[in-house]
């Protein structure tokens, strides 16, 4: 079977198509084709209070372009979700009524704790060590997910109107990072030793950039070491030298010291990069809402 994710983010638009295998009471998931826009919808609703209508109208033409590639799937379940751009946006939700008239598609505007959920969705934690203590760092455009684990269990998790697009631009006030700090060591004292889970498309690339094997923990020392080497080059060099996109070259510095933050506050010194994300969750959402529609059908009859 396959199911069909759109991640409306503050600085791309992504849509995952995925192929999901039944094995037993598990799912094989197998990435089918993935789709990214780098639209920036966060640098209007951040700056600017809402989205412009030049931005609207393409995002219609990526969610139209979308929904035909969703069509050539014939996909079981699709579901849409938009985070701190169009949850900040004061026409976000007009936003959200074009895209369902005009590309057939119905687009929920999630809070940071939904995020948080759905970004949890993966069960990345029930493949480790279940005795051991993580903590789950989402480091988006726009907002940060945290989530506390303990003993395979989510303990505490929250959202934070901090991100990559909203430090660029300079749109995160002292008082907030002195509140996130303070979150952060609160909810984490008498866990410890902790481990960082990383997720996001920056701490992806900082991953394969640290020629990591796959499932091997980056230090903080290691973080810090490439954040810095990144930081010596120039917008342009970045782009030219080291084979970054443009949308990724200005953002993944702050991405990075976001994670630094947090881990300096939880006393982590090291981070596993899995490599997935939010639209990574929405296909663990669907085929969870599908085995329990099935169930559902088999149990009356």
């Amino acid at each position: 079977m396959k199911f069909a994710a759109i991640d409306i983010g503050s600085n791309a638009i992504r849509l995952l198509l995925c192929n999901v295998y039944e094995n037993g009471d598990d799912g094989i998931f197998k990435k089918a084709d993935l789709v990214r826009v780098p639209l920036r919808l966060g640098e209007d609703a951040f700056l600017k209070k809402k989205i412009s209508e030049r931005k609207i109208e393409k995002l219609i033409a990526v969610m139209k372009s979308f929904r035909l590639l969703i069509d050539f799937y014939e996909v079981q379940g699709t579901k849409a979700c938009a985070t701190s751009a169009l949850r900040d946006a004061q026409n976000g939700n007009e936003v959200v009524e074009r895209i369902r008239k005009e590309a057939g598609i119905k687009v929920e505007i999630i809070d940071g704790k939904t995020e948080a959920e759905i970004v949890y969705s993966n069960h990345v934690a029930e493949k480790l060590d279940k005795s051991s203590d993580y903590l789950y760092i989402d480091v988006g455009g726009g907002s940060t997910e945290v989530t506390l684990f303990s003993k395979n269990q989510s303990v505490v998790s929250r959202s934070f109107n901090i991100g990559t697009i909203r430090l660029l631009h300079e749109q995160v006030a002292k008082e907030q990072w002195k509140e996130f700090k303070d979150w952060i060591k609160q909810a984490t004292e008498g866990y410890h030793p902790l481990t960082a889970i990383g997720s996001g498309g920056n701490i992806n690339k900082i991953f394969k950039m640290s020629r990591r094997k796959q499932n091997k923990p980056l230090s903080i020392t290691k973080l810090r070491d490439i954040c810095e080497f990144i930081e010596s080059f120039s917008f342009e060099d970045r782009i030219k030298v080291l084979g970054l996109n443009a949308d990724r070259a200005d953002v993944i510095v702050p991405a990075a010291k976001i994670f630094m933050t947090i881990m300096k506050a939880a006393s982590i010194d090291k981070i596993i990069v899995p490599q997935i994300g939010m639209a990574d969750g929405i296909i663990h959402v669907l085929y969870e809402n599908y085995r329990q529609k099935t169930a559902v059908k088999i149990s009356n009859g």
